[in-house]
């Protein structure tokens, strides 16, 4: 068994780029080695700012020898009436490379085709190498491309060298001008090289103790984290680890040496926030606190190098953040003294987008859409006096100089300060919780009053983008309105709030005055429902082991009441595993498409009524018992939100239900009979349709 090893040389590429291409190369490479047939021990990659490294041990020297039947053209085609081959049947042996006798005929459900079975398989390894590394080189995706000089290629950043080796062989690849070989390039300060790597299996020892190269994502993302814990302990504190920021930091260097550095202490005055931001953000640092969560002057940064005089380069990181630093205390010192009326005035003068007026026109929007949610919820952790203030404070901060430097603190700084110039805590709270979820990841708004305000703010912008004609297509969103439905969907799911989707999104569209719309506000909320009805089926749709039919059958029932659509689908879902979920769905649906048939699409009105002097039949009279004894049991269900239980009753009614359908004819020649049936039948789908439409699960 041989090894191979594939490195590539790249100039630096963005640390978002990396982690995916290490991923991509096993993807790769594993395919297009079980595609040749060449079998293997497994395939690893390696990925850091400078380099891929694609490594394959326990490789086969050739393919494998495999037997596979070929078809022609049909017999029919393949034979005259001779029997003998005509000219399509001699064509298809030569292009096997098989002869006449070796043929065959096959037969298959379309009929006798004429057949050859060949050998596949038996090439060497070596001759297959470079085209494959070269499919897996052009099949690489990057969020961005490059391209260099006159070369007709396309890659994430130039390439600057490639080796490739199979044992000690180099494997001859030819690519953007490169020729591959046995050289490889260290880290670029502390192990440059050239070095020469004389087989596959001297490659790490190389890359490591010459170049000084840490391979391995995941091993320098742990030492970052182990070695900063280390230094944080050092002086009575805990790092505030980001784990975005630490797996950039881990993609950002091949030699990772974190250091700590410090800050004056007349800085820890600025918001905890204010300062994270500056270090995280603009340094890639990371701050230290002490157990009661409060920051230190000190900070943790990571270097790609080991810098021979340490003073120097951490002076250097601590001149570059308190120059950050002082900027933010003269913002957090001119923002204090502030007055927030003249910010609301100057929200006057900041378009919001285009027709829809400006931020101080959005702002009293929420202050009327806040007020309609508090009373909708009628909580007293959500006043309507202080949901109203929230709402027209909301975008305050967007004139504050904090946040204009740094944006990524809207709503943050707007609590911040809310606090500070006196609002209640249920105003402040709800202000910096307004923009979340962040994504469909991030998590909700903590308490009501920030749920709210955040649905308020949604709904507004969704709104008034539907009724411009402002609707995603395809991957184009630039005003983020999916992550704004969804993040609407998640909220009221999380917080449970019983609030009707329909209703909240006419008071948004309410809520907007004399502005010229494109589409019609009922048309515009009809689009917009439908919108969310596809936002909602991805959601249900892509967790694991999820059949996007019961997703369709819980959103088939209704979903404007997104609170009870959570509650049906989780019942539904686990309904679905149970054993006699298919026949009991079966039952069901055999009664939908009879009143289906038989009532709406044949014109005839059926309803619940149920005249007991019509019920000639035990099965009728049975079933017709059943229904009125399990009525109460459904109400109480059903106000309870025990969907679970409900469809535990459709379980319960299936016996009645089958012997109906067995002993009686629904379609009965006398009017009277044939309406008595149709509505018993009308009482149990009206009844059971609230909670799915089962005409979505094809059993």
């Amino acid at each position: 068994m041989s090894e191979f090893i594939l490195e590539i040389g790249t100039e630096e590429m963005p640390a978002r780029f990396v982690p995916r291409l290490g991923e991509e190369l096993v993807e790769l490479f594993t395919r297009l080695l079980a595609e040749a047939r060449i079998d293997n021990a497994g395939v690893m990659a390696y990925a850091t700012p400078r380099r891929l490294v694609a490594h394959v041990s326990g490789l086969a020297a050739s393919q494998r020898l495999e037997e596979e039947i070929v078809s022609g053209p049909p017999v029919r085609i393949a034979y005259d009436a001779e029997g003998k081959l005509t000219k399509a049947g001699e064509g298809f042996a030569k292009t096997q490379g098989v002869d006449a006798a070796d043929l065959f005929v096959q037969q298959t459900p379309k009929g006798d085709y004429l057949a050859a079975k060949k050998q596949v398989g038996g090439g060497r390894t070596q001759d297959i190498l470079p085209g494959l590394c070269l499919t897996a080189f052009k099949s690489l995706s990057f969020p961005k491309r490059m391209k260099w000089g006159s070369l007709d290629f396309l890659f994430g950043r130039p390439l600057r060298w490639v080796l490739a080796l199979l044992d000690a062989d180099v494997v001859p690849l030819e690519i953007a001008g490169l020729t591959s070989g046995r050289i490889t390039h260290g880290h670029r300060v502390l192990g440059p090289g050239p070095w020469t790597v004389e087989s596959a299996g001297d490659y790490f020892d190389t890359i490591r103790d010459k170049g000084n190269v840490v391979l391995d994502a995941r091993e320098r993302l742990e030492l970052v984290r182990a070695e900063g814990d280390r230094i944080a302990a050092g002086v009575g504190g805990t790092v505030v680890w980001d784990e975005g920021l630490l797996l950039e930091v881990a993609n950002l260097v091949e030699f990772p040496r974190p250091i700590l550095a410090d800050f004056a202490p007349l800085y820890l005055e600025l918001p905890k926030e204010v300062l994270l931001t500056s270090m995280q953000s603009h340094q890639k640092s990371f701050g230290i606190q002490d157990a009661q969560g409060r920051l230190l002057p000190h900070f943790l940064t990571t270097l790609n190098i080991e810098p021979t005089d340490m003073a120097v380069v951490k002076k250097g990181w601590e001149r570059v953040l308190k120059a950050r630093l002082e900027d933010a205390r003269f913002f957090w010192t001119a923002d204090v003294a502030a007055d927030v009326s003249k910010w609301l005035d100057k929200l006057d003068k900041v378009v919001f987008l285009g027709p829809l007026g400006t931020m101080g026109d959005k702002s009293r929007r929420l202050e009327k859409l806040c007020g309609r949610l508090a009373l909708a919820c009628a909580s007293a952790e959500a006043p309507e006096a202080d949901l109203r203030r929230a709402g027209r404070l909301a975008k305050a901060d967007l004139m504050s100089e904090m946040v204009y430097e740094f944006d990524s603190l809207q709503g943050i700084m707007g609590g911040i300060y809310a606090a500070r110039k006196g609002e209640g805590p249920v105003v402040a709270q709800a202000i910096a919780e307004q923009y979340l979820p962040a994504g469909p990841d991030s998590p909700v708004p903590a308490t009501l009053p920030g749920a709210l305000l955040a649905i308020a703010d949604k709904a507004d912008t969704l709104a008034g983008c539907f009724g411009l004609g402002m609707i995603p297509t395809g991957t184009a969103d630039p005003y983020a309105l999916r992550r704004a439905a969804l993040g609407i969907s998640r909220i009221i799911m999380e917080h449970g709030l019983r609030l009707k989707l329909d209703e909240v999104l006419s008071a948004a569209f309410d809520g907007y005055d004399g502005v010229k719309w494109k589409l019609a506000p009922q048309e515009a909320l009809g689009k917009l429902l439908d919108f969310f009805g596809l936002r909602l089926r991805a959601l249900f749709a892509s967790g694991q082991d999820v059949d996007s039919r019961v997703a369709d059958a819980a959103l088939g029932a209704g979903f404007t009441d997104i609170r009870t659509l959570k509650a049906r689908f989780d019942a539904l879902s686990a309904f679905s595993r149970e054993e006699d979920f298919s026949q009991a769905v079966l039952t069901f649906k055999r009664a939908d498409n009879i009143i289906r048939k038989q009532g709406s699409e044949a014109g005839t009105t059926l309803t619940a009524s149920i005249n007991d002097a019509l019920l000639e039949m035990d099965q009728e009279r049975e079933l017709a018992r059943v229904l009125r004894e399990t009525a109460p049991r459904f109400e109480q269900m059903w106000k309870a939100d025990d969907f679970a239980g409900i469809l535990g009753q459709l379980r319960e009614l299936r016996p009645a239900v089958d012997a109906f359908f067995d002993g009686v004819m629904v379609m009965a020649e006398n009017a009277d009979l044939r309406q008595n049936r149709l509505n018993l039948l009308f009482t149990l789908v009206d009844r059971m349709k609230t909670v799915a439409d089962f005409s979505a699960l094809q059993v």
